[in-house]
C-alpha cells in the first residue's frame, strides 16, 4: 500500500471546600500554562500523518504520542514521530477515553449511531488488539494505589511530592522563590561569572581571548544554545579537540574535530572519546571553530552548558550571557549535580553510557540545554518536588546494591537468570506524572493495579462514571475514562456476528449491477467503461434475467457510487443501461451511509480521483495535480497483495473550498490520453485499509458460528443500538465540558477472542474554541 506524499512544500506531515479550591488551583495552573482564556493564549494544534498506509499506528507510538503530551520535553518524552503537538505546553489537559471490549468493527457497524465521534475527530488511526490495552498505553510498571469511591469507581492521585514547607527549605526555591520567570532571571550575573572562573572581558588572564561579540540586549525570548567542547591534556593545559553546538530545538549546528596547538600529553579517551588516530587527518585549529562560532551565534545568543566556564576558557572565548545548568540545579554548600544524573533524573534520558568510547560533546550540549529549556518551562516549584537529593540517594542505594549482587557467585547469578527470565518493561509515565506534581485520574468499571487491570464493581453504569468525570476531569491534567457496553453486548459469538453483518453490507455498498444489455454485448467494453470509476475486485454476467446484466464489485466505495452516479443511464456497450446497488434489507439505508460518509470531518478537503492509467507513476502525478491550489497529500493506493498501484488516487487540500475547485476542474480532465473522473471522499484514511481487508476475507472469520448465532444477534442489535447511540451521547457531554486546548483520545481497543480478532481504533483532537478538534 502506498505512502501519502507531499506535494506543494507542505509536510504531512475531598469535602466539598477542598473541591473547589482544587478546581481554583487547576484553573489558576492552566492559565500559567497558557491554557487559560486571555488574548495572549496560544491555541494547541495537531498534525498528524494519518493518510492512506500511515493510519496504522502502533502501542508504542501511542504510548510515545501521550508520554509526551502528558510531560513535554521532561523523562525523554519527546515529539512523537507520526504526529506534531504544536504548544504542547499550553495543553490544558490530557484526556484518554477508551471504550472496553469495543473494536473498529463496532465502530462502522454503528456508524450512525457514533453520531458526535465521526463529527468532531479529525485525526483517526487503527490500532493492533493488545492482550493488557491499557497498561500498554502509560507503560508497565505503575506504583499506584486506586482508592475505592463510594459509587464503586476508581481514580488515583499523588501522595509523592514533597510538602510546602518541605520546598521551602530547598536550595532551588531559596535562590530563585516558586514564581516561573523567563531565561533571563537564570542567566548568571557578572559578579557569579567571576565567582565561577568564567572569562571576563578586560580580566588579565584572559588576555587574548576572542569575544563573541554578541553584545545585544538580551530577552526571554532571546534564542538559546547548548555548548559542550571536549578537551585533551597538552604541553600547553587543556586544548580543545572536539566542539559540539545545538540550537533550541536540538538541531546540531556544528560537531568538529579540533587539531591542538601543542603536543598532546594525555588524550583522555576514557572521557573524550578522542584518539590519536582520530585527530590525524584534521586541519581545524582552535582559530577556525573561534571565527565560525562568532558567525554562527545571533547578538542576543544565551550559551547553554554544564560547568561551561571550562568549555569557554579552552576555546578562549568571551560571551557575556550564559546559563550553567551546574549551577541552576543548585544543590547545598556549594555542590554540583552531574550532567549524567540531571539528564536521567528530570529528563529520562540516559547519556555518557559505559558502552560508548567517551562522551559526546553533542549529546552532552542538547541535554545541558534541554535541561535549562525543563527548568525555564516548568519553573522552580516544579524542579524542586522532583526532589533531586532523595533521588540521588536512592541512585546511590541501587549502585551499592547492584555492586553487592556483581560480587555473588556465579553459579547464584546463572541459575536466578535460569529461574527468572529479564523482563524488560516500558517506564510509566504516570509515575513521572506524580513525581511532578500533576494528578493523573482513572475512572471506569475496572481497578488497576502494578500488574494491569482487575474485575471490580461491575454493576457500576457509565451514567456514574461520566457523573464522576464531569466532576473529576476539570482537576486533573491526566485523566483516563473507561466506558463499556456490558459482558452481555461483548460475548464472542455476537461479536462474530456482527462482523458477518458489516462485511456482508460493504460487500453489497462495494456492489453494482448494471444492465440490461444485448445477448451479444461486449464484455471488454462494459469492464473498461466501469474501470474508470476505480478498481474492480470481480466482474461477472448475470444471466437469471431476461436480458444479461452485469454484476460489479469494486475494491472501494467512491468506485461504486461513482459508476452509480455517472453510468446510470448511460449508452454502454450499445444499450442504454441502469445502475444501481442490490436492493436488500441492509442497503435500504445505503444513501443515508453515503451522505454521512461525505459530511465525515475525516473526508472534509478530500477528494477521489479515478481513471488513472497503470503506467502513471507517484512522480507524473505530483507534476500534474501540483497546479491545484492548496493541495496538500497525495495518496495513490497499492494492492496490499501485489503491490500494483489502482488507477485511483486521494487528494486531500489544506481548505474545503480548495477541494471543490479542484472537483470542477479534474471531472474530464485528460491525462496521459486518460479522462479522469473524480467525487468527494468516502473512505479516504484508515477505513480504506480496513474495507480492503473485510472485502479479501471471504467471510472465514467467527467460522460456522456466524450463521448459527446470528438469529440471536438480530433480538439483541436495537438494544445495542440504544447503548452505543447513548454511549456517544455520554462521550459527547464530557467532551463539551472539557476546557479548550484539551486533547481528546478516544479509543476502541480491539478484540482478541477464538472467533478472531478485530482490529482498534483511536480517534482524537485537540478541542478549539467551536467546540470540534483544531488540527
Amino acid at each position: 500500500m502506498a505512502k501519502a506524499v507531499c506535494v506543494n512544500g507542505h509536510k504531512r506531515p475531598a469535602g466539598a471546600g477542598e473541591e473547589a479550591g482544587g478546581r481554583q488551583a487547576a484553573r489558576k495552573r492552566r492559565k500559567a500554562d497558557g491554557g487559560g482564556g486571555g488574548p495572549e493564549e496560544k491555541s494547541s494544534h495537531l498534525s498528524a500523518a494519518l493518510f492512506g498506509e500511515d493510519c496504522e499506528i502502533s502501542h508504542d507510538q501511542l504510548y510515545e504520542l501521550l508520554k509526551y503530551a502528558a510531560l513535554g520535553r521532561g523523562h525523554n518524552a519527546t515529539q512523537p514521530s507520526w504526529c506534531h503537538i504544536y504548544h504542547q505546553r499550553h495543553l490544558a489537559g490530557v484526556v484518554v477515553i477508551v471504550l472496553h471490549e469495543m473494536s473498529q468493527l463496532h465502530f462502522y457497524k454503528f456508524y450512525l449511531q457514533f453520531k458526535h465521534l465521526r463529527r468532531v475527530f479529525r485525526h483517526r488511526f487503527t490500532l493492533t488488539p493488545s492482550a493488557n490495552f491499557l497498561a500498554s498505553l502509560y507503560g508497565e510498571g505503575a506504583n499506584l494505589k486506586p482508592q475505592n469511591t463510594t459509587q464503586g469507581l476508581t481514580s488515583t492521585s499523588s501522595q509523592c511530592i514533597p510538602k510546602s514547607s518541605d520546598l521551602q527549605c530547598d536550595p532551588i526555591i531559596q535562590k530563585y522563590g516558586e514564581k516561573k520567570r523567563g531565561l533571563t532571571s537564570y542567566t548568571l550575573t557578572l559578579e557569579e561569572q567571576k565567582k565561577n572562573d568564567y572569562p571576563i572581558k578586560g580580566s588579565p588572564g584572559c588576555k587574548g581571548y576572542i569575544d563573541t561579540e554578541c553584545d545585544q540586549q538580551r530577552t526571554d525570548s532571546s534564542p538559546l544554545f547548548g555548548l559542550d567542547c571536549e578537551m585533551c591534556l597538552t604541553a600547553k593545559g587543556n586544548e580543545v579537540t572536539r566542539v559540539s553546538l545545538v540550537d533550541a530545538q536540538g538541531q546540531c549546528l556544528l560537531n568538529e574535530l579540533v587539531k591542538p596547538e601543542s603536543t598532546v600529553v594525555n588524550y583522555r579517551t576514557r572521557f573524550s572519546g578522542i584518539t590519536k588516530k582520530m585527530l590525524l587527518p584534521v586541519k581545524t585549529r582552535l582559530s577556525d571553530i573561534q571565527t565560525r562560532l562568532k558567525k554562527m551565534l545571533p547578538h542576543d545568543a544565551v550559551l547553554v552548558g554544564h560547568s561551561l566556564n571550562a568549555d569557554l576558557q579552552a576555546l578562549e572565548m568571551i560571551h557575556p550571557s550564559v546559563i550553567d545548568t551546574s549551577l541552576l540545579f543548585a544543590r547545598n554548600e556549594g555542590r554540583r549535580f552531574k550532567l549524567k544524573f540531571l539528564a536521567k533524573a528530570v529528563l529520562g534520558k540516559e547519556i555518557q553510557c559505559e558502552q560508548k568510547l567517551g562522551h559526546d560533546p553533542a549529546e552532552d550540549a542538547r541535554a545541558a540545554l534541554e535541561l535549562a529549556q525543563f527548568f525555564i518551562e516548568q519553573g522552580p516549584a516544579k524542579v524542586a518536588e522532583l526532589n533531586l537529593e532523595m533521588l540521588l540517594t536512592t541512585e546511590k542505594l541501587a549502585e551499592v546494591s547492584q555492586k553487592k549482587a556483581v560480587l555473588q557467585p556465579q553459579g547464584c547469578r546463572v541459575q536466578k537468570q535460569l529461574n527468572e527470565p529479564p523482563h524488560l518493561s516500558k517506564p510509566c509515565f504516570l509515575d513521572c506524572l506524580q513525581v511532578t506534581g500533576q494528578k493523573p485520574l482513572l475512572l471506569g468499571r475496572q481497578e488497576m493495579d502494578s500488574s494491569g487491570l482487575c474485575q471490580s464493581n461491575l454493576s457500576t453504569s457509565n451514567k456514574q462514571i461520566l457523573q464522576r468525570a464531569l466532576e473529576d476531569v476539570p482537576l486533573s491534567t491526566f485523566s483516563i475514562i473507561q466506558f463499556s457496553l456490558g459482558p452481555e453486548y461483548i460475548a464472542s459469538h455476537l461479536l462474530a456476528g456482527l462482523y458477518e453483518k458489516v462485511r456482508s453490507k460493504l460487500t453489497d455498498m462495494l456492489t453494482i449491477y448494471a444492465g440490461p444489455f444485448e445477448e451479444s454485448f461486449c464484455l471488454k467494453s462494459v469492464k473498461k467503461e466501469f474501470g474508470r470509476c476505480g478498481p474492480i475486485r470481480s466482474l461477472t454476467v448475470v444471466t437469471e434475467t431476461y436480458q444479461p446484466y452485469v454484476c460489479i464489485q469494486y475494491e472501494v466505495l467512491e468506485a461504486a457510487q461513482l459508476a452509480v452516479e455517472s453510468l446510470n443511464g448511460a449508452e454502454v456497450a450499445g444499450s442504454c443501461i441502469k445502475v444501481q446497488r442490490p436492493i436488500t434489507a441492509a442497503m435500504l439505508d445505503c444513501d443515508v451511509w453515503i451522505k454521512e460518509l461525505e459530511l465525515d470531518i475525516e473526508n472534509e478537503g478530500v477528494i477521489y480521483v479515478a481513471g488513472l492509467k497503470e503506467s502513471l507513476t507517484e512522480t507524473d502525478l505530483q507534476e500534474e495535480f501540483s497546479q491545484l491550489k492548496d493541495l496538500e497529500t497525495l495518496f495513490l493506493p497499492k494492492d496490499l497483495q501485489s503491490g500494483k498501484h489502482r488507477n485511483c488516487c486521494f487528494l486531500k487540500f489544506q481548505k474545503s473550498q480548495s477541494a471543490l475547485d479542484a472537483l470542477e476542474v479534474i471531472n474530464g480532465w485528460t491525462v496521459k490520453g486518460s479522462k479522469l473522473r473524480s467525487r468527494n471522499a468516502l473512505a479516504s484514511g484508515h477505513l480504506w485499509r480496513w474495507i480492503w481487508q473485510v472485502n479479501h476475507s471471504n467471510g472465514k472469520q467467527g467460522g460456522n458460528i456466524l450463521y448459527e448465532k446470528i438469529e440471536q444477534l438480530s433480538d439483541s442489535e436495537q438494544d445495542l443500538r440504544k447503548k452505543v447511540k447513548k454511549l456517544d451521547h455520554h462521550i459527547k457531554k464530557l467532551y463539551r465540558s472539557l476546557q479548550n486546548n484539551t486533547l481528546c483520545i478516544v479509543l476502541f481497543p480491539g478484540v482478541n477472542s477464538m472467533h478472531g480478532s478485530q482490529s482498534g481504533l483511536g480517534l482524537m483532537g485537540i478541542k478549539d474554541d467551536e467546540g470540534r478538534s483544531a488540527c
